[in-house]
């Protein structure tokens, strides 16, 4: 069975609309983002692992690199899996404590760019929304597929920066160019955005992260997260690519 198939079924465009109205809470009320994020990704990660292995992936291990505080894991737990959260800034990993009243898993504070774990010793390795805020996303990469085991999967999933979503909470100013969008942002509100260009947000275009799947012999699917099925194409056609597919799944399986 082909990787999407089953997450292909689930790509609906009343899936993409409630998820782009939920968007514009992440600033405001995070909780509720990515809540509803959480549980697509439940979705995505469960799918996919159906779809290359014939079985729901309960008691695997998953490896949230970058997981911030945890959004992600009580949903992931409750589907089945031992989840692991990595997150490097001290201040992102207890950022939602106070309000989330279950933190399952268990949580690293670790770099991205050098994971704390043998070779292939965790079976999913996610990253949601990550590379886009490293200087070397593809270093990031490289780590992924190295912790997971042959037959696992390596899902990354990333904010592509000529999408309309590239410059986060800087909106479309972003196609200004980034460090000017990034002062704009900055005379506008009084202070630096969250996801400043050049420190904390960088250029990642959806050519470079096909271009580094393709060359590790690992590439198992690519298509928009958000969009629904019908667009999915999109992916193929070079420079359109850029500006239409706001999110990129990259998923791999190491040989």
């Amino acid at each position: 069975m082909p990787a999407t198939e089953l997450f292909a079924r689930r790509a609906t465009l009343s899936r993409s609309l409630r998820l782009l109205g939920a968007f514009r809470f992440e600033q405001s009320d995070p909780d509720r983002f990515y809540g509803a994020l959480a549980d697509d990704t439940v979705a995505l990660v469960s799918e996919l692992w159906r779809a290359t292995n014939g079985a729901p992936p309960d008691g695997l291990t998953l490896l949230d690199v970058g997981g911030g505080p945890g959004y992600f894991a009580t949903a992931l737990t409750d589907a089945g899996l031992r989840y692991i959260g990595v997150e490097p800034d001290p201040r992102e990993m207890h950022a939602a404590a106070p309000r989330m009243h279950r933190r399952a898993g268990a949580f690293v504070r670790a770099s991205g760019m050098r994971l704390p774990f043998a070779d292939a010793s965790v079976d999913v390795c996610l990253s949601s929304n990550v590379a886009e805020h490293v200087r070397e996303p593809w270093r990031l990469g490289d780590e992924m597929l190295r912790v997971t085991r042959p037959g696992g999967l390596v899902v990354l999933s990333y904010t592509v920066w000529l999408g309309p979503f590239g410059g986060h909470e800087m909106g479309p100013t972003h196609y200004l160019g980034g460090r000017r969008a990034a002062d704009r942002y900055a005379r506008k509100h009084g202070r630096r955005p969250k996801n400043d260009y050049g420190s904390s947000l960088f250029a990642v275009h959806a050519r470079d992260g096909l271009r580094w799947a393709h060359q590790t012999g690992a590439l198992v699917a690519a298509f928009p997260r958000y969009h629904p099925r019908w667009a999915w194409g999109l992916t193929r056609v070079p420079v359109l690519r850029e500006f239409t597919v706001s999110n990129l799944v990259l998923v791999l399986s190491p040989l």
